[in-house]
């Protein structure tokens, strides 16, 4: 779009002593022409622009001009780049590249504040990960549904969905949409997801009930909790996931820890995480479904 070139013309002459057409055009990928109209353009809307004839001309904004030339502040800036690079990580979208390139600045200050931060949010499936991603982002924007195969503790299922938002939650990127197979709203994990499909069906917005847009009650239930002793070997698992306010030292120097839960899978497959260093209190039907599940390795391997 034309706005969105006049912007980046503005904030390459903002930040660069002078330019020229050539490389504008270059950087922008449209012609020279096209350049001299933009500054044109440009002059029209009240900015100062000066160009040089010769050898050594090009174009920049007046002097004078420079002093009031923050249309952000550095740490604004810096903040929208480290943004846009944590996008970047997840996005095959060359059009993030070019708007970093194009807010990319020489000024020292601005070079700190984006280069302190690194931000990636692939985990271990970049390539998959950044193709369901973009293929999500044109059906909502196209308001297509897709088709997907899902894996989930009660085996695989075809879905369909007409996808709302993309969304990064809990350490993982989820599509959530109306699942025309449960007839309501759904969150969908993308690395459960396989042979994602845009299909030919439009779909009209529903309206989000407010319960089911705040994500952070999604997973919300009768809450549960599980009391048990774990070696002090593993106080950075729980230090990592749950705080330093977690748990408590017992005399003989191990953790005693109060696992709060409402996903039962969820809860064993924690404790199963810490193996032989953990011993379960309570309840006494946890306790009875670990001696069940470790009776049926053993069998297994007999």
């Amino acid at each position: 779009m034309k706005i969105d070139r006049l912007l980046g013309i503005i904030t390459v002459l903002l930040n660069n002593e002078r330019t020229t057409a050539r490389i504008l055009a270059e950087r922008f990928e449209v012609s020279i022409r096209t350049i001299h109209r933009d500054i044109e353009s440009i002059c029209n809307a009240g900015i100062p622009i000066i160009t040089y004839q010769g050898g050594g001309g090009g174009i920049s904004i007046a002097e004078g001009y420079k002093l009031d030339k923050s249309i952000l502040t550095s740490d604004e800036l810096g903040n929208i780049i480290i943004g846009l690079k944590s996008i970047e990580s997840i996005s095959d979208d060359s059009k993030i590249n070019h708007l970093l390139d194009k807010l990319s600045l020489k000024h020292e200050d601005v070079i700190s504040v984006s280069n302190n931060i690194f931000i990636d949010l692939t985990s271990f499936y970049k390539t998959g990960l950044s193709q369901k991603i973009s293929l999500l982002r044109e059906a909502i924007n196209n308001s297509y549904e897709v088709v997907f195969d899902y894996f989930s503790t009660k085996g695989t299922s075809n879905r369909c969905i007409e996808p709302c938002f993309v969304t990064f939650k809990w350490s993982a990127w989820y599509v959530f949409g109306y699942c025309k197979l449960r007839e309501n709203f759904r969150l969908f994990k993308l690395n459960r997801m396989n042979n994602l499909k845009i299909t030919d069906m439009k779909f009209f917005s529903r309206n989000i009930p407010p319960e089911r847009f705040n994500l952070d009650n999604y997973f919300q239930g009768d809450e549960k909790t599980i009391t048990m002793i774990i070696d002090r070997s593993l106080e950075y698992q729980i230090v990592e996931h749950y705080g330093v306010d977690s748990y408590e030292i017992t005399e003989d120097n191990r953790i005693k820890f109060s696992l709060v839960y409402n996903n039962h899978q969820y809860a064993m497959d924690v404790i199963r995480s810490f193996g032989d260093k953990a011993y379960v209190l309570s309840p006494k039907s946890i306790v009875e479904e670990l001696k069940a599940n470790a009776k049926n390795i053993l069998d297994m391997y007999k």
